[in-house]
């Protein structure tokens, strides 16, 4: 059975932030995950943590300077400003424990030349797993669906593994979200065949297809896909990134009974 890890951005809408850790450890996770940690001291954090005795999986390695904002990695004349941030976040990851730093790359500004976008983020990605082995740390990188996020960089299986190979480093990783795999490409089982032996995915992550509520919706067979998971011998996290059918007080509880029941 798949590791499960609650995302703490999407569930128990209900209450605020720092109430969500004892929600989700109430409900039996073990891991948690979120976006960005820079509202609050990394301290603040990492007691939640340590009192509800979880584990963060993950979170996003560079702030939002504006709401529409993606990621800046790939953006050349942002370079500083990106490798700023990411050290910020190494020490949060420090202070947190936490093993991974999702690096996204950004919307790609109208007329750019996508080419000279996509060396920097290469530039930047072999310079972020560099400063990550020394700490300990993984990288991410996730392909993200052009239908929730215009214009994202990044958004296949394949190419996010060709940047994986140009870059060559043992520590980048592959998020590979499956609603954002079913999204794009389909054929979501083969493409776990695929990939999942290659060692390069370095975490999972789920929701219901089209509406992104639980898995136990939609055009998907989570059923089939934990015992695939299983099958080809994953063991990393698979992280709960979806929007509660229900926003009610109590409503992302009630909507765990696809997990109960595996």
């Amino acid at each position: 059975m798949p590791r499960f890890a609650a995302n703490l951005t999407m569930l128990y809408p209900e209450l605020d932030f720092l109430d969500r850790f004892e929600a989700a450890a109430n409900d039996g996770f073990e891991g948690v995950e979120f976006f960005f940690p820079y509202a609050y001291r990394a301290t603040q954090l990492s007691t939640r943590l340590r009192d509800h005795g979880l584990e963060l999986v993950f979170f996003n390695a560079t702030p939002r300077a504006h709401p529409d904002e993606r990621g800046i990695a790939c953006l050349p004349e942002r370079k500083a400003e990106f490798r700023d941030g990411f050290l910020r976040a190494l020490e949060y990851a420090q202070v947190l424990s936490c093993r991974r730093l999702h690096v996204m790359p950004g919307i790609v500004p109208h007329g750019a030349d996508v080419q000279r976008l996509r060396a920097t983020f290469i530039e930047n990605l072999i310079w972020c797993c560099a400063q990550a082995r020394a700490a300990g740390r993984d990288i991410l990188i996730e392909p993200i669906n052009p239908r929730d996020m215009p214009g994202f960089l990044l958004s296949r299986q394949d190419d996010a593994h060709a940047i994986i190979k140009a870059v060559d480093a043992g520590n980048l990783k592959v998020q590979m979200d499956l609603y954002h795999c079913q999204i794009v490409e389909g054929d979501v089982a083969q493409k776990l065949r695929a990939y999942l032996p290659t060692g390069r995915v370095g975490h999972l992550q789920i929701a219901g297809v089209p509406d992104r509520h639980e898995p136990d919706t939609g055009e998907l067979s989570y059923g089939y896909l934990f015992d695939l998971i299983d099958e080809l011998g994953y063991t990393g996290w698979t992280g709960c990134e979806y929007h509660p059918r229900s926003a009610a007080r109590g409503g992302t509880s009630a909507g765990l009974e696809w997990m109960r029941a595996i």
